[in-house]
């Protein structure tokens, strides 16, 4: 008897045993494939981000051939001939790159060859520039009409890389839903394994804790590689917006520049007058921006500080308008209105400029030409209120709402040129001084930006 019951324990000790090994395998297995899963995953966004970013450098690459093509058809500059064959030469291991990493791709197969196409069409227009400007530097109508069809291509390129981009992103985002799926499942099952497990023997969690730690690296590596797409995404987009704003105003200044060196008959006082102001007024956009992204880069960096100085409010704002009415050309009018009791206060002069100006410019870039802009000064006992009142297209409610973030754009500012950064340098600019502001707009209508500061009563009244 002793026997069988010795041999009767040792049997549930041997089914115990069996059963946490089978326990702990099973939750091994299922462990495992939640790992596996996410490295996969993981493999997945490393490929999409390559190839995102191996895009980009296609971009980027045909940006530089044109700016260097550009630099020696209209100055000549033997350096700039150099980065542009640097950059012609860099394509074919791009390219090569990029056909390697969508070779598992059969949907890609069709805008890669559309794209090889395009980016052949588009390099032979920059070898016919280069070789008609080498024999004959006055071919400005030929330049013109291959630079309108280089523009053309390099739209064309853009759209068909963002539609590669698209469908990376697509692919991935269908393969992490897929995958968040099916490691759900497979948790809650490795959830009911670890307690079974954990019951017939505290000593078996041990066994999943490597696991567990393999699980969190993944977890940790496909966090990091998501960030390192959206930073490539928040690049490429930069990138082609500060292309996109500089292409404008440089092409004023070089068509400008080049006809009062090149015209052959005398100009007139005033025809120079116009050409010069067209310069000028193309190099303040030019700083406007190099300044919008200092100012944006420095507040992010937390490297833009808050000086306060004895400023002469009205003559403040007079100097302003002043300078707009200059950078306008007269396509706006514009008025002060002061209600104020102070006639100086301590306030950050350049972050007041900068926040003032932008939204100015503003005004002026959505508003109807001939329409007058106010800018009212008030002020109370402790705060200095602005105003910048216009008559132009408004803003809906909707776009209201994510106004003052980085890079965006309304609905209906979509046909006006402009970077989507003036409102965030202005958020930042009034946070730093702790002020607010204030947004009153109707479409059709007109807005009105109200910025109120704080300010510090010294007795200058």
């Amino acid at each position: 008897m002793a026997f069988l019951k010795w041999s009767s324990e040792g049997k549930w000790l041997a089914t115990g045993f069996l059963l946490l090994i089978l326990l702990m395998g099973s939750g091994s297995f299922v462990s495992y494939q939640n790992a596996t899963e996410l490295i996969e995953s993981s493999r997945k966004s490393q490929q999409t981000y390559e190839v995102i970013k191996t895009l980009g450098n296609v971009f980027s690459t045909m940006t530089v051939a044109e700016s260097g093509r550009r630099g020696y058809i209209y100055y000549g500059d033997r350096k700039e001939l150099t980065r542009y064959q640097v950059a012609i030469d860099q394509f074919e291991p791009e390219l090569t790159e990029l056909r390697l990493l969508l070779s598992n791709h059969p949907n890609q197969a069709p805008r890669l060859v559309k794209l090889e196409a395009l980016i052949k069409q588009r390099l032979a227009l920059l070898a016919q520039s280069i070789d008609l400007r080498q024999k004959d530097r006055a071919t400005i109508i030929q330049q013109t009409k291959i630079t309108d069809r280089s523009v053309q291509l390099r739209e064309q390129i853009q759209a068909v890389i963002a539609e590669m981009q698209s469908e990376e992103q697509q692919e991935l985002k269908q393969s992490i839903i897929q995958s968040q799926t099916s490691i759900y499942g497979r948790r809650l099952i490795e959830i009911w394994l670890n307690l079974l497990g954990f019951s017939i023997l505290f000593l078996g969690f041990f066994a999943f804790y490597s696991q567990l730690i393999k699980r969190q690296n993944a977890e940790t590596i496909q966090h990091k590689l998501a960030q390192q797409q959206e930073l490539s995404e928040l690049k490429l987009r930069f990138f082609s917006m500060v292309s996109h704003e500089f292409r404008t105003p440089l092409s004023v200044i070089l068509g400008s520049a080049q006809l009062l060196l090149e015209s052959h008959q005398p100009w007139t006082a005033d025809r120079t007058e116009k050409n010069l102001r067209r310069i000028q007024s193309s190099a303040k956009l030019m700083i406007q921006l190099l300044t919008d992204i200092l100012t944006l880069t420095r507040a992010e960096a937390g490297k833009l500080e808050c000086n306060l100085e004895l400023v002469d409010l009205e003559a403040f704002c007079l100097n302003l308008i002043e300078d707009f009415e200059c950078y306008s050309l007269a396509t706006h009018s514009f008025q002060l209105v002061s209600q104020c009791g102070y006639s100086h206060a301590q306030l950050d002069e350049k972050l007041l400029y900068s926040t003032l100006s932008n939204l100015l410019s503003n005004a002026v870039k959505y508003s109807p030409k001939g329409e007058t802009i106010r800018l009212i000064l008030s002020c109370d006992r402790d705060t200095i209120v602005f105003q910048v009142h216009d008559q132009g297209i408004g803003i809906s409610s909707t776009d209201q709402e994510s106004l003052f973030e980085p890079f965006y754009r309304g609905q209906k500012a979509t046909t006006i040129a402009g970077t989507g950064l003036g409102l965030a340098v202005v958020k930042k600019c009034v946070d730093l001084q702790n002020g607010k502001i204030l947004v009153d707009s109707q479409e059709g209508v007109g807005t009105t930006f109200t910025v109120k500061i704080p300010h510090l009563d010294d007795g200058n009244l």
